[in-house]
């Protein structure tokens, strides 16, 4: 079976020649969502006959939630609701990528088989926090893989050498599908995400990049747009990008989404207080956080979070100075400067950052606005 799609074969130079004609005043616009797997993307573009200036410039729009999880095929319309817009790098200014929420036609946030709109609760409590000024940056690992699901470099047969030669590395040998990222992270600053860096990982195919600092629920917007471009480019290249936490069994590190924390009276002078504050809150909420950091309720972290491979124990909680096996690692540049920011090392790669930077926010913050 081929590692790469057939699509990926088709003559892009033509495609160009179709994207270069003018499209007079007219505006394509994509429309994206989460899907009822609290996981998948879907989307689906409108012609606008003006280029929209702002989200408010957006009408709503509808959708079949019966196809994507999200209703039953009786009541099936959904509402796409415009939250946060970008330039489109696929196809080019003046055309958009829209960030939307989705809606029941009561207007209520859609539950079906899983809550997929976390948005709208982290967005209410985002609010009640915005004085303490949370900034928030989180580190998506992801995998790249052939549609076979056979990492993508690694040999048909048998294994590529063990781990420590690839992360953050160049060569042939190690670096599997640099190309992919590079067109990611261009594609992310033209769009306007904040993306702010990108590595390879420990285990080979595997990458990782950043996004952030971002106040309140902004990361979680741009994460998820990250996530929309990165599959949409791995499409054009016939590849797939996978957020699985533990994508191969054995002696292979899983892939993981860091969040990184900080409020104002973190980043002040002696701040390391309040963070040690924060971090003693967490450990008081454990088995919460632990059943929002991933989509299935903690079970995709299980096969991650063993105590090896750079992670804590899925049972226990801890935290340490520029400790990458704890579930809280303070830089250590944080630890000599008594101020700064905490990396929670817990949520897996296919998280929702919507519910983690709401848990997040509830846990170390919600009080702090009362006192």
């Amino acid at each position: 079976m081929s590692c790469v799609s057939d699509s990926s074969s088709l003559n892009k130079a033509l495609r160009q020649q179709y994207l270069s004609l003018p499209q007079g005043p007219f505006c394509q616009v994509t429309y994206i969502w989460i899907d009822g797997s609290g996981e998948g993307l879907r989307n689906k573009t409108r012609t606008m006959e003006s280029e929209p200036k702002s989200v408010a410039d957006l009408p709503e729009w509808t959708f079949d939630g019966s196809s994507t999880g999200q209703s039953e095929g009786h009541n099936s319309d959904m509402l796409l609701i415009p939250v946060r817009m970008f330039r489109d790098p696929f196809l080019l200014d003046p055309n958009k990528l829209v960030l939307c929420e989705v809606l029941k036609h009561t207007r209520e946030p859609a539950v079906v088989l899983l809550e997929s709109n976390h948005r709208n609760k982290c967005n209410k409590v985002m609010e009640k926090v915005k004085g303490l000024q949370p900034w928030f940056g989180m580190e998506q690992e992801y995998t790249l893989l052939g549609v076979d699901g056979h990492p993508y470099g690694w040999p048909r047969l048998g294994f590529p050498k063990p781990q420590g030669l690839y992360y953050c590395s160049v060569g042939a040998d190690r670096a599997f599908g640099r190309d992919i990222v590079d067109c990611h992270y261009k594609a992310c600053l033209y769009a306007g995400i904040k993306i702010t860096g990108t590595n390879a990982e420990v285990m080979p195919s595997q990458w990782e990049y950043q996004v952030g600092p971002c106040e309140g629920i902004e990361v979680a917007d741009h994460l998820w747009m990250s996530r929309f471009v990165l599959h949409r480019v791995c499409e054009d290249f016939g590849v797939v990008a996978t957020l699985d936490p533990k994508p191969m069994v054995g002696d292979w590190n899983g892939a993981g989404c860091h969040i990184n924390v900080s409020t104002a009276s973190m980043r002040e002078e002696e701040g390391i207080e309040h963070i040690e504050k924060a971090i003693e809150k967490l450990s008081r909420r454990h088995e919460e956080h632990i059943r929002v950091y991933d989509p299935h309720g903690g079970e995709d972290n299980k096969r991650r979070l063993t105590g090896r491979h750079e992670t804590s124990s899925i049972h226990d909680f801890s935290a340490g100075v520029a400790n990458r096996g704890a579930s809280i690692r303070i830089p250590r540049q944080v630890g000599q400067e008594k101020c700064g920011y905490f990396e929670d090392r817990r949520p897996a790669a296919n998280c929702d950052p919507y519910a983690v930077t709401c848990e997040m926010a509830v846990t170390c913050m919600l009080d702090d606005v009362h006192e």
